[in-house]
């Protein structure tokens, strides 16, 4: 697909009313035209099969759909791990929404292979300063590194972020519960750190709460555990 061919499918599958709910919930969106993921990973795929090199260098990254295709092809192209490298390289300081950095990451499932190598690359972005390349780390961990093997050194990458932004601190929060619901044992210990930063802790214990694969009976002890170890918390039902 050329260029004006991406650009030309775009306009035909613009959906008003839902760039009008979805503007309102991603901040910093810049040009939005209001197409829908499902059909963005479809034009990423059949863009991924032919020449995108072109569209990589000509994509008007200030327009949210052809900054998100562009992220989505290095998910579905046939490539090295040395370009794969490459390409996220490219791509990651571009991104500057959670919208983009997470419907990106969850198309990297080549990095549910050579995962030691993966780690070591994702582990330079976990010691930036810059929010969505800290981020596109944490989730991506999330996505690819919550099992058996890393799980030990995925708590301790997440339970050692410090960092100030808000889209930083939900998407720690988010990865330690889902660390939570698959290794509750391994992850308690990394939640009653008094290092852990309180905002990380108090969003990870809620989202815990929310979910839907812990029992009740689970959710009312953490909520008492944590107001009754954080007395800063327990004014706020929130949690």
């Amino acid at each position: 697909m050329t260029t004006e061919d991406i650009r030309a499918e775009l306009q035909q599958n613009i959906d008003e009313k839902y760039r009008a709910f979805h503007a309102s919930l991603v901040p910093g969106i810049g040009t939005f035209l209001g197409v829908r993921v499902p059909k963005m990973r479809e034009i990423a795929k059949k863009a991924a099969k032919e020449d995108y090199q072109t569209f990589f260098a000509e994509a008007d990254v200030s327009v949210y759909e052809e900054l998100m295709i562009r992220g989505m092809i290095p998910g579905y192209a046939k490539l090295t791990i040395k370009q794969r490298k490459q390409e996220l390289e490219r791509f990651v300081p571009y991104i500057n929404n959670w919208a983009v950095c997470d419907c990106c990451c969850v198309t990297y499932k080549f990095m549910k292979k050579d995962q030691d190598e993966w780690l070591a690359f994702l582990k330079k972005y976990l010691s930036s300063e810059k929010e969505y390349e800290l981020r596109f780390a944490i989730v991506c961990l999330l996505d690819f590194f919550i099992n058996d093997t890393y799980i030990d050194e995925v708590l301790e990458l997440l339970a050692d972020i410090q960092h100030d932004a808000y889209y930083v601190k939900m998407a720690d929060a988010w990865a330690l519960s889902i660390c939570y619901i698959k290794f509750p044992q391994k992850t308690e210990p990394i939640l009653e750190r008094e290092t852990l930063d309180g905002e990380i802790r108090k969003k990870a214990v809620q989202k815990i709460r929310e979910s839907l694969r812990v029992s009740k009976e689970e959710k009312e002890r953490l909520k008492k555990k944590f107001c009754l170890l954080y007395t800063s918390d327990a004014a706020d039902d929130r949690i």
